[in-house]
């Protein structure tokens, strides 16, 4: 089959960066895609992160200037995974300069830095932009959105959606960018890991009205490197609890969460069905079908590799993270080179996005008062 191959710049050479090449190295493990991602150009302030990418050609350019690589005639999009205070500059310069974009959670620092990308992304609508959320594209999870598509869980009761891991529950831990609201806003764990819970239940039409945050700052410092100890200045872990125009949702986003390597869950109640899902039992989708007097059994299904777009691993094995990366990656080349996606699940929107800074903004002045405080 021959496909359109759409050529990548990378800004922000860290893990994820790395990921995405990885999975644009590895696109024969997709069957039947017309359109590739090759990786032409890596920026980072630090040249020397760029020097892993060189293994996938010695023709990708390398920068440590993110104008010169959006300035590339040879770049047509750009993934972007740079900390939050830079995402309002370089989303819209990325987007100015008429590359289409596939950028990081949470889509700027604070609440008036989405909006100002929002904006962006509304002045230029003949360019693609969307926000990485890779936990949606596990088969489990898109299961529970079928199922909600088809009215099978009858009057929904309640959904609850996560994303823990314990990675700081270690308190020698160095500090790093992510507990500084100067380079990662004052959200924390929510402008972290939010957006994955989010994205979901955003795109079935749940959104919050409203939310009582509880957020918690586990631990108050670390060290700093330099053999003294610096201040934890963002929320380690949250629960939010929300409603919507007909049922409650709970939020919970946990940088600390003993026990917990990399969770995430989606659990959804309701009067015909009950759905749960999560990262824990990656190819295991617990159901439970409910008539009018009849017993209630959970019925466990194991799902196996049942992706959104088909590869070549066979369905009776298991699904992970880097394919869940792929499969992202596939829905946006997907939505980017068709006119109407050949799939049926996008990447995160922009005004997803936007929702989510709304909420996050709000839980933030309900810990802060201990009222509920309307999403707007």
């Amino acid at each position: 089959m021959a496909q359109k191959t759409v050529r990548f710049g990378i800004i922000g050479a860290g893990l994820m960066g790395r990921e995405f090449a990885s999975a644009a190295a590895r696109w024969s493990h997709l069957l039947n895609q017309d359109a590739r991602p090759e990786v032409v150009s890596v920026c980072d302030p630090n040249l020397g992160a760029t020097e892993w990418f060189k293994e996938l050609g010695s023709s990708i350019q390398t920068t440590t200037d993110y104008r010169e690589l959006l300035a590339n005639p040879e770049v047509d999009a750009v993934y972007c995974a740079v900390p939050h205070q830079l995402h309002e500059e370089i989303y819209i310069a990325t987007i100015e300069a008429g590359k289409h974009l596939l950028a990081e959670k949470p889509f700027g620092i604070d609440l008036p830095a989405a909006q100002n990308i929002l904006a962006a992304v509304e002045a230029h609508p003949e360019i693609l932009v969307r926000c990485s959320s890779q936990f949606p594209f596990f088969p489990g999870v898109q299961r529970i959105v079928k199922m909600v598509k088809a009215g099978d869980f009858g009057k929904i009761i309640e959904v609850r959606a996560g994303f823990l891991h314990s990675s700081d529950l270690d308190p020698s831990k160095p500090i790093n960018w992510k507990r500084k609201i100067e380079t990662n806003g004052e959200y924390g764990c929510l402008g972290d890991l939010g957006l994955h819970v989010v994205h979901v239940p955003a795109r079935c039409g749940w959104k919050p009205k409203n939310v009582r945050a509880l957020l918690s700052k586990i631990v108050a410092e670390r060290p700093d490197g330099k053999g003294g100890m610096s201040p934890c200045e963002t929320w380690d872990n949250a629960i939010l609890a929300c409603e919507t125009d007909e049922f409650p949702i709970i939020f919970e986003t946990k940088r600390i969460a003993p026990g917990e390597t990399n969770t995430w869950y989606l659990n959804v109640y309701g009067t015909q069905n009950s759905a749960e899902f999560s990262t824990k039992n990656p190819k295991t989708l617990r159901t439970l079908p409910y008539r009018p007097g009849d017993r209630q059994a959970w019925h466990v299904e194991d799902l196996g590799y049942s992706s959104a777009y088909p590869a070549i691993t066979g369905h009776i094995f298991e699904f992970g993270f880097t394919d869940a990366i792929q499969q992202m990656w596939a829905a946006y080349l997907d939505e980017l080179v068709h006119p109407q996606m050949t799939g049926t699940f996008s990447c995160a929107t922009p005004e997803e996005a936007h929702l989510s800074h709304r909420l996050f903004t709000a839980a933030i002045e309900s810990q802060r008062t201990g009222q509920t405080i309307s999403v707007g």
